[in-house]
């Protein structure tokens, strides 16, 4: 019997967003590459994410590590878009104005 070799596919999804997630999950390529860099292997990310097959970590990993020059960038995209939202929603809702209020509504409540 001859073995029929055909390259897998990554189970990779770009979502509408532009976020890539691993397969059918709420996982994100960001996630796994992050625990990855950290030295948790396929199997300790298995155990972390339930949700992912370790095949298709193993090869989330075999993509990332074939591609980790555009899957660096692709990360450091995010981490400025990441960056930019949340300059942005500081300039909205001012957090030290609402740790104020926060804390003066406390104090109004310790009073009475």
């Amino acid at each position: 019997m001859i073995l029929a070799i055909t390259p897998e596919r990554a189970p990779l999804q770009v979502t509408d967003e532009g976020a890539v997630r691993i397969g059918n999950t709420r996982v994100t390529l960001d996630t796994i590459v992050a625990v990855f860099q950290q030295g948790a292997t396929a199997e300790e990310i298995a155990y972390r994410y339930p949700s992912l097959a370790l095949a298709d970590i193993y090869a989330t990993i075999a993509f990332y590590l074939n591609h980790q020059t555009e899957v660096e960038h692709y990360l450091h995209d995010r981490q400025q878009q990441a960056q930019e939202i949340r300059n942005l929603n500081e300039t909205r809702f001012d957090p030290q104005g609402l740790r104020d209020k926060l804390l003066a509504r406390k104090a109004q409540k310790e009073v009475c």
